[in-house]
């Protein structure tokens, strides 16, 4: 079991705080920090069964810079991923092959 983990984000410390409540010691990724890799963005797609777009903060000033004007594609938005961390949504728990985004809360503690 892995959080990705922004510890700056509410949702994200409710979260860790929901778990752990629950007994559940997640490993912690402060993906910030560490960011994912290509592949691990990928991986993470396919286990939460969404497109890249999905992924995206759409909200954060840094991604209506990078796309203003602009027609990306999933390679593109995936690339921006990657380069700039800040644009995943977050929470993210990863378990059993599973992911989810902890917005809301109960669609962490449904893969649980």
């Amino acid at each position: 079991m892995q959080l990705l983990h922004n510890p700056r984000c509410s949702k994200s410390r409710e979260a860790l705080a929901a778990l752990e409540e629950r007994g559940h010691a997640p490993t912690i990724r402060r993906y910030l920090e560490d960011p994912l890799s290509e592949a691990e963005v990928i991986e993470l797609l396919s286990q939460l069964n969404i497109s890249p777009l999905d992924l995206v903060r759409q909200k954060e000033e840094l991604w209506r810079e990078l796309s203003a004007g602009k027609i990306l594609t999933d390679a593109d938005i995936i690339d921006l991923l990657v380069r700039h961390p800040k644009l995943i949504e977050r929470p993210i728990l990863i378990h059993q092959n599973k992911a989810a985004i902890g917005r809301p809360l109960a669609r962490i503690l449904s893969i649980l």
